[in-house]
């Protein structure tokens, strides 16, 4: 035989030689759940490991992940029944908890990324991404709301905000009204192919912010659909998006890669919760073996074309590198 492909897998060295994807801690985002008051620490029943932190709990983990060279963070806020209304107006208000520690931890790492999270659903009474207007989500209504949030976001200190909402023609409305406020400078990372998934669970629980009535399959892509991303991935992109994300990360693998081959844009993948539940079920059952599971989870999601991975693994990837 003239080809034999086992000559370049004969030792590790020649292996790492020849490796085709690489994956660093760098191109990762760790996610943190936020609550308001102090020495908050309450871990997620669904999703062991992760939990809902206070200010100063959540200074103390930005702190072990920045030693060990994670840097980027995407925020989510757990509010409380009594702020939230129709139009979540707390969202955009200036006594917001979320938005006031982002600017704290900001300030103390100015070095960090901090992504937000654009969408009605933690501060509606509804629990939706968009305004409900006799039972039905009213797309051109959100926009204004959306737009105002962002402001302020921005004016937090966040560096990278992220519509989630899948509202149709919302990051043009967000780009404009960033460049109006003075902000050109943030960025937005488009939840771009956003589907309407079964594995958003443990999320929802830390968030308790499942839908009051209904579902959200009137916004969110039907998870039949693949050719429908490249419509949504053209639009964010023609409406001032400088990232595209695909969420869910692995059942969506095609879906990644297909976006990854249409566009110029970096390609960012969520590694939702549900996925993340699965796997950490299995290997404390025995079934899977954690240290080789995780890592190999990750390359996958990376090799099908994601430049960046959001993860409740990130964490765990970093201390292993470490």
């Amino acid at each position: 035989m003239n080809i034999r492909p086992r000559r370049n897998r004969k030792s590790e060295a020649i292996r790492n030689l020849v490796q085709e994807t690489h994956l660093s801690v760098e191109q990762l985002v760790y996610p943190l759940f936020l609550v308001d008051g102090k020495n908050i620490r309450a871990e997620v029943p669904s999703l062991p490991g992760n939990y809902r932190l206070s200010i100063d709990e959540a200074m103390r983990t930005i702190g072990q992940c920045v030693s060990k060279n994670l840097m980027n963070f995407i925020l989510f806020p757990s509010v409380h029944e009594k702020l939230k209304d129709k139009e979540a107006t707390y969202g955009s208000h200036a006594e917001n908890f979320y938005l006031k520690i982002a600017s704290e931890i900001k300030a103390a790492f100015p070095e960090t990324t901090l992504i937000s999270d654009v969408a009605m659903d933690p501060y509606s009474s509804d629990g939706h991404d968009g305004l409900v207007i006799d039972g039905k989500i009213d797309n051109d209504k959100t926009l204004p709301i959306l737009g105002k949030m962002a402001v302020a976001q921005a004016q937090a200190g966040f560096d990278i905000l992220g519509p989630s909402d899948m509202m149709d023609g919302r990051v043009g409305v967000i780009r404009m009204a960033l460049d109006k406020a003075g902000f050109s400078n943030t960025s937005i990372m488009s939840y771009t192919a956003k589907y309407a998934s079964a594995f958003y669970g443990p999320f929802r629980d830390a968030l308790e912010s499942a839908p009051k009535a209904g579902d959200k399959k009137t916004y969110q892509m039907n998870p039949a659909n693949k050719r429908e991303a490249l419509i949504e991935a053209a639009l964010d992109s023609a409406e001032g998006a400088d990232y595209l994300m695909v969420k869910p990360a692995l059942n969506y693998l095609d879906v990644i890669h297909l976006i990854k081959e249409n566009t110029n844009l970096p390609v960012a993948a969520y590694h939702v919760s549900g996925e993340c539940a699965m796997l950490m079920a299995a290997c404390k059952n025995g079934w899977l073996n954690y240290d080789y599971a995780m890592p190999e989870t990750l390359l996958c999601i990376k090799r099908a074309g994601a430049d960046i991975i959001i993860s409740y693994f990130a964490k765990d990837f970093a201390d292993m590198l470490a």
